[in-house]
């Protein structure tokens, strides 16, 4: 190509294609709701723990681990099923999915300093919980033409990560400015109307009636072994979330030594707070991370995403069982994010590709349960006082037994389907 020629119009063809399925009107929809959850994660973001001893700490976060297990309570039993039953409306319940976020946030704006604002808070929470397993159903249906499942999840995943992280310094500065939450959480309310509006745009595809038949799930959509394989090994890598979030803070806090540390020249904190701080920024960065890798890799074959994952995690925490320190603590939480972050983008392409459009919102409302009692579990686990590389040779433990449990399935399943097709061949 010359210089001063146009560029090709094929260059402008992946737009034009995420455009025409549909999968532009998603991204715009998961984004306004990414930064609608941010801000209101900001405008409830008074800590229940950390500002408190470690002995009364560690009983306000078990309550708070029993308390985020409650929207799972109807997740699975209940929400699945409706959203299946419900899948010509699909654009629809994504958008009464923002809708009724808006109205309890903005009822929420007005009832700050009232007991009310906890059950509206539960109900936003629920709703979100809803909403991520009717768009992880219907994200095949806006798939465009060359992409992968991997691919656009982790598109997705991407864009809502970015939204979240721009909301959150307006949100801080809207609270800041206005000396309160009120305000953060009416524009929260407005930004789940905007997202409201993108769900509507979707395409009428998104609705239509499933033209596959699967052998993943039975009847009524309870995974088959191999299914369960795949979930149990991304339920492991969250419960290693779990774990190292509450472990290594409290471990972290226990071991500060207490003095000022001035970071910038603009705020004192002491130093367990701010080895804290880096271990949060260090998760947030490698689950964007991994995020980025699976959108930009050519090969994208979720199974293999998912050993990988897997394996990488394992042979960190070994890392962190052989010399603990808080190098090990950063090595730990950086490969829980970025594998984690992998394991979760290939368990929901498997879910979308093998699982029947008849219950694909139940099995993944399932696999939603199975990994938030996961992740509770392992939150749980990190509350027991332990020394770091006890810590970390038990979870090595857990993370290489499953790694070896799928490794031998999947390629168990592989060889059985490699066998299949060739009988299959030679009576033809």
């Amino acid at each position: 190509m010359s210089i001063g020629e146009h560029p090709p119009a094929e260059a402008f063809r992946p737009l034009r294609e995420w455009a025409t399925t549909g999968f532009t009107w998603l991204l715009r929809m998961h984004a306004a709701g990414m930064a609608g959850d941010a801000l209101v994660t900001i405008s409830l973001a008074n800590s229940l723990f950390f500002s408190v001893p470690i002995g009364e700490a560690r009983g306000k976060v078990a309550l708070y681990l029993l308390t985020t297990m409650a929207p799972f309570v109807l997740l699975a039993p209940f929400i699945g099923p409706l959203l299946d039953r419900t899948r010509r409306g699909r654009r629809l319940a994504l958008a009464g999915t923002m809708l009724g976020r808006a109205g309890l946030v903005w009822f929420m704006s007005d009832n700050t300093n009232s007991l009310a604002l906890f059950p509206a808070a539960l109900g936003v929470l629920m709703l979100s919980k809803g909403y991520a397993v009717a768009r992880a159903a219907v994200a095949p249906r806006v798939l465009p033409p060359g992409s992968t499942l991997v691919g656009v999840n982790a598109r997705t995943t991407l864009t809502g990560a970015v939204a979240g992280a721009i909301a959150i310094p307006i949100g801080v500065a809207l609270a800041h400015v206005t000396h309160g939450s009120q305000w953060t959480l009416r524009v929260a309310a407005v930004v789940f109307i905007a997202a409201t509006a993108f769900a509507l745009r979707l395409p009428k595809t998104v609705n239509a009636e499933p033209h596959i038949a699967s052998d993943a799930t039975d009847a009524v959509g309870a995974p088959t072994p191999r299914v369960a394989t795949v979930v149990r090994a991304a339920a492991s890598l969250r419960t290693l979330a779990g774990f190292l979030t509450f472990f290594l803070a409290f471990r972290v806090k226990k071991d500060g030594k207490g003095f000022d540390l001035e970071v910038l020249g603009f705020f004192t904190s002491d130093e367990a707070t701010f080895r804290l701080g880096m271990l949060g920024v260090a998760a947030i960065g490698a689950s964007m991370c991994g995020t980025a890798v699976a959108a930009l890799a050519r090969q994208q074959v979720p199974e293999r995403l998912l050993q990988l994952a897997l394996v990488g995690a394992s042979l960190a925490l070994v890392v962190g069982a052989i010399h603990y320190d808080f190098r090990a603590a950063i090595i730990g939480v950086i490969a829980s994010g970025l594998f984690g972050s992998l394991s979760k983008l290939a368990l929901d392409a498997i879910l979308q590709r093998d699982v029947a459009e008849a219950v694909r919102a139940q099995a993944f409302a399932r696999s939603e349960t199975a990994l938030q009692l996961a992740w509770v579990g392992g939150g749980a686990f990190g509350l027991i006082d332990m020394s770091g590389r006890v810590g970390f040779a038990a979870a090595a433990l857990l993370i290489i037994a499953v790694t070896v449990n799928t490794v031998r399935t999947l390629r168990q399943r592989a060889g059985s389907l490699s066998v299949s097709t060739s009988t299959d061949r030679s009576t033809t």
